[in-house]
């Protein structure tokens, strides 16, 4: 059991790093209260569920979730930085207001 819930540890962390990059390039940090959500309803369900197992898996993912919120400020600045795209259409956006 321990086992899987290491392999699925590993694959829920590596999912969140694409969500991470995806979404800010696509909404910008203003997405943080996407992370939040999932993160509190996945920790409050996690609570909630009786088998350890399922309870393991969304207590991680609800941890994943509130740790992708800082990672998306730091996506911004490696933005910034020129170490991953900005989106054109999104800057614009912001340019002209």
């Amino acid at each position: 059991m321990g086992l899987v819930i290491g392999v699925a540890t590993f694959f829920i962390i590596g999912l969140f790093h694409p969500l991470v990059i995806k979404g800010e390039y696509h909404f910008g940090v203003g997405c943080w209260w996407v992370f939040a959500l999932m993160g509190v309803v996945s920790i409050v369900a996690s609570l909630l569920i009786a088998n350890l197992f399922w309870s393991t898996l969304l207590a991680v993912w609800g941890a994943s979730s509130f740790w992708s919120i800082g990672e998306l400020f730091h996506q911004r600045r490696r933005v910034e930085k020129g170490w991953f795209p900005a989106n054109p259409k999104r800057q614009n956006k912001h340019r002209s207001k």
